[in-house]
């Protein structure tokens, strides 16, 4: 492939690498497995490539350990220099999810950008915090405070967001109004073992379905990329399985490719860029935006009074 994109009859093309991986304990192992992963997409011709939330190391929200604060490094750093020169050397644009120290007491679930060409671009913060069973992130995160970003790489303009950002319709729309053709998603979510039976099916479409809604509703592709594999609570009799399944959305919501929920993968998809400015003509929910009645959206809840 060429610098850019591929110009064609139908627009610019791009071969998109999703890397699901299953987590260790030792964050160098991690790195190996992510960087080897990052090769096999590119050698199966990927020109962008996404790792998973906080792909260095096991899912460690599932307790609050302030020990974990040690997993934690400055973004730019280490990760982002090691990234920069694999995505140099392998002509591939590289999304990644880290542990971020901004300063003592103070982190954030942090993803970044590395540009094949120009190195690293920046970061996203997760800006959506949740706190449940064992995703206790609230103990580690501080809220993300860059707000929603685009960053316009050598492959297209990549929006990135944050696991649990991606049940909120606010973020995706904000993303995309700031330009974004793809939508990037690094996750860690999944199953507790105890509730699979139950209610595993209807959690898994649910994830599934409000991001390929995001696809659909602001005509761009979605990416998620998810770790897989149990993760064990420490000190605990259960944990996290997690479900993997790592999908690519189109703009019209068909999913064009998705992992197994049970194993890593490394999936290579060729996605036609030129689809966003179709859809976007053919279903203008941008132009029909009444954006002169949404102001109560800025409030907590529409209560009679505030309306």
């Amino acid at each position: 492939m060429s610098d850019k994109p591929d110009a064609g009859p139908g627009g610019r093309h791009l071969a998109v690498g999703l890397v699901q991986i299953s987590m260790r304990s030792d964050p160098e192992v991690n790195d190996a497995r992510a960087e080897d992963g990052i090769r096999r997409a590119a050698a199966d011709g990927a020109k962008l490539v996404c790792l998973p939330e906080l792909y260095r190391s096991r899912y460690f929200c599932q307790t609050e350990d302030a020990a974990n604060f040690d997993l934690a490094e400055p973004v730019p750093g280490p990760s982002t220099e090691r990234l920069a020169a694999l995505a140099a050397e392998l002509d591939v644009t590289i999304i990644a999810g880290l542990f971020e120290r901004r300063a003592a007491g103070i982190y954030h679930n942090t993803a970044v950008v590395i540009d094949r060409v120009r190195g690293y671009l920046g970061k996203y913060r997760k800006m959506h915090i949740p706190d449940d069973p064992r995703y206790y992130e609230k103990f580690y995160f501080t809220p993300g405070d860059l707000g929603f970003a685009s960053f316009r790489t050598e492959s297209a303009e990549l929006g990135v967001l944050v696991c649990w950002d991606q049940w909120f319709p606010e973020a995706a729309r904000m993303t995309a109004l700031k330009g974004a053709e793809i939508l990037a998603y690094p996750t860690a979510i999944g199953w507790h073992p105890e509730e699979r039976d139950e209610e595993g099916d209807r959690q898994l479409t649910a994830w599934e379905t409000v991001q390929r809604s995001h696809a659909i509703a602001n005509g761009c592709f979605v990416v998620a990329v998810n770790r897989v594999g149990f993760e064990p609570e420490p000190g605990g009799a259960s944990g996290i399985e997690f479900w993997g399944r790592s999908f690519l959305a189109a703009p019209d919501g068909c999913v064009l490719a998705r992992a197994p929920d049970d194993r890593e993968a490394v999936l290579v998809e060729r996605i036609d860029l030129g689809e966003v400015e179709s859809h976007r003509r053919a279903w203008p929910f941008f132009r029909d935006r009444r954006i002169d009645a949404y102001g109560p959206l800025i409030k907590r809840y529409a209560d009679e009074n505030d309306v």
